[in-house]
C-alpha cells in the first residue's frame, strides 16, 4: 500500500522559513518523480513544485521560484520542500503526491 506522510507544518510569521517532509512507504521511491500541491482556503489546488526521481531536475511554480526548494533522500525514501521568505499567500494544506497518490496533507499558517 502507497502511502505518503507529511509533516513540518506551522504557523509562522511573514518572512518566515519551514521545511516540510513527505515520508514515501509502499513502492519503489527512488523510481518516482515527486510532486508537492498546495490548496489554500476557498481555492482549488496550485502545483508546487516537482522534482524527478534521480532529484537531477526541479520544476517551481512561478509564485514560489526563488523561495522555495525541493531536495529528496531517496535513501531515507523522503521529498522536502524548503520555504523561504513566507507570505500570507503560502498559507495553504500543503501535499505530496505521486502516481495518483496523496498524502494527507500538512497546514501551513502564515501569522498577521
Amino acid at each position: 500500500e502507497v502511502q505518503l506522510v507529511e509533516s513540518g507544518g506551522g504557523l509562522v510569521q511573514p518572512g518566515g522559513s519551514l521545511r516540510l517532509s513527505c515520508v514515501a512507504s509502499g513502492f519503489t521511491f527512488g523510481d518516482y518523480d515527486m510532486i508537492w500541491v498546495r490548496q489554500a482556503p476557498g481555492k482549488g489546488p496550485e502545483w508546487v513544485s516537482s522534482i524527478n526521481s534521480n532529484g537531477g531536475r526541479t520544476y517551481y511554480a512561478d509564485s514560489v521560484k526563488g523561495r522555495f526548494t525541493i531536495s529528496r533522500d531517496n535513501f531515507r525514501n523522503t521529498v522536502y520542500l524548503e520555504m523561504k521568505s513566507l507570505k500570507p499567500d503560502d498559507t495553504a494544506v500543503y501535499y505530496c503526491y505521486t502516481g495518483g497518490s496523496w498524502g494527507q496533507g500538512t497546514q501551513v499558517t502564515l501569522s498577521s
